[in-house]
């Protein structure tokens, strides 16, 4: 026995003394005071503890281990038959006597064999001895692994709680001794890497074993994490596929010269490259992932895990600059393994529009993404919606004609989950599918309308700070304000001070002097007050009258014309009633913000037509483009602006003062492309037409 093996099998075995020598006091002192068997396992405990301190003490293959190894056998049969005992089988069970007593025989006819090797008489055949001997030793491990299948499979259901633990010890340590022996019937010789390893396989035995006796040994289970047992697959995989490796160069020996080296070489470069393309993949890990959920364990999510996940990936802030909404979707995609995912808010008329986007470039979703009914009936049942069912035809509660042609047609989108906050819906998260494909089934729906809820709180919070935030900047503004009028009620009180003298003094050259000077004065502090206030004061709508917006778009295009680029793309009759100074001042601002967020060179394009039922307007640029983000939370927000110095007041203004003349404001915008906002006012003839209609309804009412 090498010196290695010999330090090996010296500190598995003490180890093994010991730890079957804690646990056999461990049952003694605070094991189950019910169990019958209790004294059996303190009793075979201790002879193996014996057995660990001789071998340990002597070396394995003296005769005084030998015999405490048969002490030990001998002590393990007569508690496995205590154990049917604990089901009431060791007075029904007869079959089970005549078996014990037989293995128990057999065990016994190894002191004989052990005599006759030790009498060194003449012609005594060692080998036969040796293979006989290992003979025995499988017949009883084969014979006690058969009494324990049928101690457990014939239990019933309550004792085999109590007996599971007891069982899978005692199942390890005669499986170990079935390898360890036939290993040295098939060699004839005794397996030195296995004999240096019995001591530590005995003290893995015993913990389970003492567990076994515990009081509440009904409820302990053993629940690796989830973590753990993906580890434990993946290293399962990179060793079976280093085995196959070894195996495959093994087989080339049998080639020469330089043909086996090349092989080798070969092999090994396959190998490595193999190893670098397969085993680091998401999809494997993926496949790994699943089959373990599918095999191992009763639920497909670790909570705690998720929950922890979750936690992190909704409070990290500042690493790459998302935000919150990009954190939420991507906090949603994580639990199902999805690469990608968007989020769609409700604007002011129930549609739905792209609010953020996190890792899914590719995808294309129109301005008014999804229409909204959809929003509404998802609301109404919570509906989660399965992509691919829908796909398939499959409608649960009227879905199929509501979900859009381009979440249809795309084959990466997965699954719709609705956002509620007290059932109201605030938000429609879109999952790409996961690398490993896979059908939602109830677990995932039970979470994601969990996760679901709790996202649709953040981003309700979200916007609450934001409209408390947005009426503090009112009060900031209106404190501002209280600034100014003391500026211009000073100016005033100067005015009227100056008249009150002028009466008494215009005769005076002096003092005329002194007033032209003091009015010049006055009246450049007013200009200057109206000239910052001025681009931000709603004018007075006044009456509507019939406006042709073709008209006001080339009137516009040839005043900004002068200092930029302006091109009117197409102009054709549409006629709408409205305000005229309203609609320009509000395509004031939108043409003024495109100037400002183009470049020099580049023109901004207008058009104006009618669809039939509405006059459009377009204000097209191909400037810098606004973030969804941006486009959802902040362009029509006062006092928030993309632009160094601004108000953020423009576009605000330009909303209401369209949606005052019963029209809307729409704007599609991407990043590093442009900008198109789009006025939309009711054609004159279509509204005399609505309200000859609802002249009719009331009528008939």
């Amino acid at each position: 026995m090498t010196t290695w093996i010999a330090s090996l099998a010296y500190v598995g075995y003490t180890v093994g003394a010991i730890s079957c020598a804690l646990s056999a006091l461990w049952i003694g002192s605070r094991g189950d005071a019910g169990r019958t068997d209790r004294m059996p396992a303190v009793v075979a405990l201790a002879l193996t503890a014996n057995w660990c301190f001789a071998a340990a003490s002597f070396g394995p293959s003296r005769p005084i281990v030998e015999l405490s190894e048969v002490a030990r056998n001998l002590a393990w049969l007569f508690m496995l038959y205590r154990l049917f005992a604990n089901d009431g089988r060791d007075e029904t069970l007869r079959l089970v006597r005549p078996t014990a007593i037989a293995l128990v025989l057999v065990e016994i006819l190894q002191i004989a064999l052990l005599l006759i090797a030790r009498q060194n008489v003449p012609g005594t055949d060692l080998i036969a001895i040796f293979d006989t001997a290992s003979l025995f030793r499988i017949l009883v491990c084969v014979g006690a692994l058969v009494l324990l299948h049928n101690l457990y499979v014939g239990a019933a259901t309550s004792s085999r709680q109590i007996l599971r633990w007891n069982v899978a010890a005692l199942a390890w340590f005669w499986v170990f001794d079935l390898n360890y022996f036939t290993i040295a019937y098939v060699t004839g010789a005794v397996p030195l890497e296995l004999d240096a390893l019995r001591g530590l396989a005995a003290a893995i035995c015993a913990v389970p074993f003492a567990m076994g006796f515990n009081r509440n040994a009904s409820g302990l289970e053993f629940r690796p994490s989830r973590a753990v047992t993906f580890r434990f697959l993946s290293l399962m995989v990179i060793a079976a596929y280093l085995i196959v490796m070894i195996a495959l160069a093994r087989s080339f020996d049998t080639f020469t010269g330089d043909l086996a080296r090349m092989t080798q070489v070969g092999l090994i470069i396959a190998a490595g490259a193999l190893a670098l393309i397969w085993l680091p993949s998401a999809r494997l890990r993926g496949w790994l992932r699943v089959t373990a959920v599918k095999h191992l364990f009763k639920h497909r999510y670790d909570y705690r895990t998720e929950w922890i996940r979750f936690t992190h990936t909704i409070g990290a802030t500042g690493l790459d600059n998302s935000t919150l909404q990009e954190r939420l979707i991507k906090a949603l995609a994580d639990i199902t393994d999805s690469h990608a995912s968007i989020l769609l808010t409700p604007v002011d008329d129930g549609t739905l529009q792209l609010a953020a986007n996190w890792q899914w470039s590719e995808i294309k979703v129109p301005a008014k993404a999804a229409p909204a009914e959809l929003g509404e009936l998802l609301e109404r049942n919570e509906l989660i919606v399965a992509l691919d069912e829908l796909r398939e035809n499959v409608d649960h509660c009227g879905e199929q004609v509501l979900i859009p042609e381009w979440l249809r047609e795309d084959r990466q989108a997965w699954a719709v989950v609705p956002l509620l906050h007290f059932d109201r819906l605030v938000g429609l998260a879109i999952l790409s599918r996961p690398l490993l494909e896979r059908k939602l089934d109830w677990e995932d729906f039970d979470l994601l309308k969990v996760v679901g809820r709790q996202l649709a709180s953040y981003l309700a919070e979200q916007s609450g700070q934001a409209a408390l935030l947005e009426a503090g900047r009112f009060d900031e503004f209106n404190r501002r304000i209280a600034f100014v009028m003391h500026d211009i009620k000073n100016l005033s009180s100067q005015m009227a001070l100056l008249l009150r003298n002028a009466e008494k003094h215009a005769e005076n050259p002096e003092f005329r002097k002194d007033m032209l000077v003091t009015l010049r004065s006055s009246a450049d502090k007013l200009n200057a007050l109206l000239a910052r206030l001025g681009k931000y004061t709603r004018p007075e709508t006044g009456a509507s009258e019939v406006l042709e917006l073709s008209n006001t778009v080339e009137r516009l295009a040839d005043q900004f014309g002068q200092i930029h680029p302006v091109t009117v793309l197409r102009s054709e009759t549409a006629r709408v009633e409205g305000n005229s100074k309203a609609l320009e001042q509000a395509l004031n601002h939108l043409i003024q913000n495109a100037i400002e967020a183009s470049d020099t060179d580049a023109p901004i394009m207008l058009a104006a037509y009618s669809d039939g039922i509405a006059g459009l307007i377009h204000i097209v640029d191909n400037g810098h483009g606004m973030s969804p983000n941006f486009l959802h939370s902040g362009l029509f927000k006062p006092f928030v602006s993309s632009k160094a110095g601004g108000f953020g007041i423009g576009a605000f203004e330009a909303r209401e003062l369209v949606r005052a003349m019963g029209g809307r404001l729409d704007v599609e915008s991407r990043e590093g492309l442009g900008t198109r906002f789009t006025i939309s006012l009711p054609l004159l003839s279509a509204a005399q037409l609505f309200d000859r209609a609802d002249v009719r309804e009331r009528e008939v009412a």
